[in-house]
């Protein structure tokens, strides 16, 4: 079998991949020259687990592709997916459909044979009828199908998600349609995951749906624990007992920061956008917006608050830039406004992250200290602020931290320290939701 991917970004690069390491002969579209040279080289233009060997195995056995040109991706292809950005449009919140219309209109005009063209992108309702209405339209001598194939993807560990997927949606009105998309995900079929085969706009719905309602369970926990800090209560607590619960789940109850990344903040936009449009406002998710922007515009004043009112001229260590561990992606990042926030107040600040440095290096202000490693940032600092939970941060021994900085002040907004032995160490800990001693 034989797809193009229109698009080599996160979602296009790892959906390639994947099929192909099921045996689909793969063509990504990169229309980004400097991107598609890289991916040439075998260099990989996100940071993602296991992406660079997966792209690697698969180019060198012929199965992933990078051609030139849209005409030869799509050349004898069964199935065309539209992975290219729908970043928030300026000025309302509404997914910016340009980039889909235009790769579509670009397919529709290049495409010599019958074929499946399918949105992974992110859209609003209704975006697959208009595609198909563009290709009536533009193709009306090709038997052109529509269906919609959202993805599940997690930053960092999106190949597990890909390979065993919770579920996979399909949004398809044809069966032909629905014949091509079951015959790429046999290799799941085989291994018993459900395949929900649904109408256009439901498969459409569905991801924001899903998006809306894991930002409102973090933004909920998020709210329990500003309570839990008032009433002297245990955020970590609180979120096992209601996670136990099998209604609820454990998922998604992590207090801290506050949600960021590519997908949560741009998706419960449009859905509330979408809602609004359709006559049916969804307060719940207006809601799920301003207090998680709320919450990340206040974390600078929480870190004041720890250093006893006034950080004009302190050093801060802000460890973590990334939204998440394991990924590079500044979009949305809580340490954005922190960071900004501080240095607005005259705070110093060094910072460091694993892996998003270079990302983050154009949106931080120029007095910012990118560090070398966490060492450089917690050196001379007097405060410490954990942004993003990655491992090397969890294990930094108190003794370690007392022999670098200068200060005693521990932000956690991740409550990945244990308290205890950070207090018995002379240190002041703060973390989101825990009580004080």
């Amino acid at each position: 079998m034989r797809i193009a991917i229109i698009g080599g970004g996160y979602v296009g690069l790892v959906s390639g991949a994947c099929f192909a390491e099921f045996g689909v002969s793969v063509a990504v579209v990169e229309a980004d020259a400097a991107k598609r040279q890289m991916l040439l080289e075998g260099r990989i233009p996100i940071y993602e687990p296991g992406l660079d060997k997966l792209v690697a195995d698969n180019a060198a056995a012929g199965r992933l592709t990078f051609p030139e040109t849209l005409e030869v991706g799509i050349a004898e292809a069964e199935a065309i997916f539209i992975a290219v950005g729908t970043p928030t449009r300026r000025g309302d919140g509404h997914a910016d459909l340009t980039y889909v219309y235009a790769a579509v209109e670009q397919v529709l005009k290049a495409l010599d044979h019958p074929a499946v063209i399918v949105t992974k992108s992110t859209v609003p309702v209704g975006t697959g009828r208009t595609i198909l209405e563009m290709a009536r339209r533009l193709r009306p001598d090709l038997a052109v199908e529509v269906a919609s194939n959202p993805e599940f993807l997690r930053e960092g560990s999106a190949i597990p998600d890909f390979m065993r997927p919770d579920r996979v949606v399909v949004g398809a009105e044809s069966e032909r349609a629905r014949a091509v998309l079951r015959q790429l995900y046999r290799p799941l079929y085989l291994i018993e995951t459900p395949i929900l085969f649904t109408g256009l706009e439901t498969a459409e719905l569905i991801k924001y749906a899903a998006n809306g309602f894991l930002a409102m369970k973090i933004t909920f926990i998020n709210e329990m624990a500003d309570l839990c800090e008032k009433v002297g209560a245990d955020v970590n607590d609180v979120a096992r007992g209601i996670g136990l619960d099998g209604r609820i789940g454990r998922k998604f109850l992590h207090a801290g920061p506050g949600f960021g990344g590519s997908c949560f903040p741009k998706d419960t936009l449009a859905l509330m956008r979408i809602a609004e449009e359709a006559g049916a406002p969804s307060r719940l998710i207006q809601s799920v917006v301003a207090v998680n922007d709320h919450r990340k515009d206040g974390l600078a004043a929480r870190v004041v608050a720890a250093c006893g009112g006034d950080v004009a001229g302190k050093v801060i260590a802000v460890l973590g830039l990334a939204f998440k561990p394991e990924t590079d992606d500044m979009r949305e990042s809580p340490a954005l406004p922190l960071v900004r926030g501080l240095v607005s107040r005259g705070a110093q600040i060094q910072a460091f992250d694993p892996e998003a440095m270079e990302t983050a290096r154009p949106l931080l202000p120029a007095r910012v200290t990118l560090a070398a490693d966490a060492a450089g940032a917690l050196t001379g600092a007097d405060a410490l602020v954990l942004v993003t939970e990655w491992n090397e941060f969890r294990v930094l021994p108190p003794a370690r931290l007392r022999e670098l900085m200068r200060g005693d002040v521990v932000v956690d907004l991740r409550n990945v320290f244990d308290p205890a032995p950070l207090r018995a160490a002379g240190f002041t800990y703060t973390g989101i939701g825990r009580p004080l001693p």
